[in-house]
C-alpha cells in the first residue's frame, strides 16, 4: 500500500455551488448547520417493506427546476449537479457565453449516479415482459459528467469517478491535478448523488443505517442516515484568475488519495490507508500536522468508520477540533466529499466550526471528541477526508487567503 505524492501547486477555488437538504444554495447550507437545526424525515419517495422506516435527508422534487429538465434523459443525478454547477459558475462570476474562450474541464464523483433506476425495467424483464428501451437510452446519456458538459457546452476533458463515497473529494483532487498538468485552464468539479430504492434497501441490508437521526462520533451510534445532493467548485490556475479577476474563496495546495485493499466495506481498522492520504496531502501542501486548524471528518456515525478516525485523530492531531456535518446533510454518498469541501472552506473564512449535532456521550476507544457546539478555529490550514467502500481514501487541503 503506497501514496504517491506528486508535484503540486496550489489551485484557487473560485466559485462554488452546492444543495442538500441542509439548502437549496451554499448560503442557505451555511446558515443551517450553525443554527443547529437538521431535518431527517422517513421519505415519501423511497419506500420499502421493512419493520422499521430509517430516516433520510431528502431533496424535494422542486430542488431542480423545471426549466433545467431537457427530455428523457434528463435524469435527477445529473440535474442535481448542474443545478450546483449553474451556482459555482455564477459565484465565480465567469460569464457562461465566454467559457468557450477556456479548456473548461468537467470532473464530477457519484456513487449511485444513475445507474440504480431502473428496479422497473429488471422487473418486467425478468417477468418477460419486453420493457422498452427508453430507460437504457436514458442510462446511457445520463453519466452526469457528460450531462453537465452538454449543459454549459463545455469543451475541455471530462471524467466521471466512482470511488464509492470518496468520489466528490477525489473529483476535486483530479481536476486539481489535470490544472496543474496542463490539460485544461479551469475546471468544474465535485459530486452528485440521488436517492433511490435500491441504495436505501442495500444500505438496511448492511445494518449501517440508524432509525434515529444519525450521531457522529458518539458512543451509542448505530449508522447512517442517507442524504441526497450535489457539491461543486470551480477550480482555476492563478493564471486565469488573474484574467477573469475572479474571487478566490480558497487556495487548494494538498491532495493524498490512497486504497487500503483491505476489506469491500470496511476500513483498515488502524487506519493506515487513511493516515498515508492525510500525510500525502500535507507533504504535497507543505505544511505539518500542526498547521491544521481543523477537521472536517467523514464522520458517517457507523460503529467502524467512526472508531477508525477517531483513534488516528486521538494519535495525529490530539489538539485540533474536528466535527462531521453529516448530522445536517445526510450521508450524500459520491456528492459528500464534495459538500463537505464547500463547508470546510466556508468554515476557514469565518474561522469557525459548527458542532456536531448528534453527540452527546463520548467513545472511550478514542481520546478526543468533536466540538459540541460552534466553536472558533484559528489558522490558515484546513483539512477534509473522506473515507469509502472499498478502501477509498481521499484528503484535501485548503488554505485560507486575504480575499475570503
Amino acid at each position: 500500500m503506497t501514496a504517491i505524492v506528486s508535484s503540486f501547486s496550489p489551485i484557487i477555488v473560485s466559485g462554488m455551488g452546492g444543495l442538500c437538504a441542509a439548502g437549496a444554495n451554499v448560503p442557505d447550507i451555511i446558515n443551517t448547520i450553525y443554527s443547529g437545526s437538521r431535518t431527517p424525515v422517513v421519505s415519501e419517495y423511497v419506500r420499502a417493506d421493512h419493520l422499521e422506516q430509517y430516516p433520510m435527508f431528502e431533496l424535494p422534487p422542486s430542488a431542480v427546476p423545471d426549466g433545467y429538465y431537457e427530455g428523457p434523459e434528463s435524469e435527477r443525478c445529473g440535474l442535481l449537479a448542474i443545478v450546483a454547477a449553474y451556482e459555482a459558475f455564477e459565484n465565480a462570476g465567469l460569464d457562461l457565453d465566454n467559457l468557450k474562450e477556456y479548456r473548461v474541464g468537467v470532473c464530477i464523483g457519484t456513487t449511485v449516479g444513475n445507474a440504480m433506476n431502473n428496479e422497473l425495467f429488471y422487473r418486467d424483464f425478468l417477468s418477460n415482459h419486453f420493457p422498452g428501451m427508453q430507460s437504457i437510452k436514458t442510462y446511457l446519456k445520463s453519466n452526469p459528467a457528460d450531462m453537465v458538459a452538454r449543459h454549459f457546452h463545455l469543451n475541455g476533458m471530462r471524467q466521471c469517478i466512482a470511488n464509492a463515497c470518496s468520489s466528490g473529494a477525489v473529483a476535486i483532487g483530479q481536476a486539481a491535478e489535470w490544472i496543474n498538468n496542463g490539460l485544461c485552464d479551469i475546471a468544474i468539479a465535485g459530486g452528485s448523488d440521488m436517492l433511490c430504492r435500491v441504495i436505501y434497501n442495500g444500505f438496511v441490508s448492511l445494518k449501517i443505517t440508524d432509525s434515529r437521526p444519525c450521531r457522529p462520533f458518539d458512543k451509542n451510534r448505530m449508522g447512517l442516515n442517507l442524504g441526497e445532493g450535489a457539491g461543486m467548485v470551480v477550480l482555476e490556475s492563478s493564471m486565469t484568475v488573474r484574467q477573469q479577476k475572479a474571487r478566490t474563496h480558497a487556495v487548494l495546495c494538498g491532495y493524498g488519495n490512497c486504497s487500503d485493499a483491505y476489506h469491500i466495506s470496511a476500513p483498515m481498522p488502524d487506519g493506515a490507508g487513511l493516515e498515508m492520504a492525510i500525510n500525502a496531502a500535507l507533504q504535497q501542501a507543505q505544511i505539518s500536522h500542526d498547521d491544521i486548524a481543523f477537521i472536517n471528518a467523514h464522520g458517517t456515525a457507523t460503529p467502524e468508520n467512526d472508531k477508525v478516525e477517531g483513534i488516528l485523530f486521538s494519535r495525529l492531531f490530539p489538539q485540533t477540533p474536528f466535527h462531521s456535518t453529516k448530522g445536517y446533510t445526510g450521508h450524500t454518498l459520491g456528492a459528500a466529499g464534495a459538500i463537505e469541501a464547500i463547508i470546510t472552506i466556508e468554515s476557514l473564512k469565518r474561522q469557525m466550526i459548527a458542532a456536531n449535532v448528534g453527540f452527546s456521550d463520548p467513545d472511550p476507544e478514542f481520546a478526543v471528541n468533536p466540538v459540541t457546539e460552534n466553536t472558533p478555529v484559528k489558522g490558515d490550514y484546513a483539512l477534509s477526508d473522506s473515507v469509502a467502500f472499498g478502501g477509498n481514501n481521499a484528503v484535501l487541503v485548503f488554505r485560507k487567503t486575504s480575499e475570503a
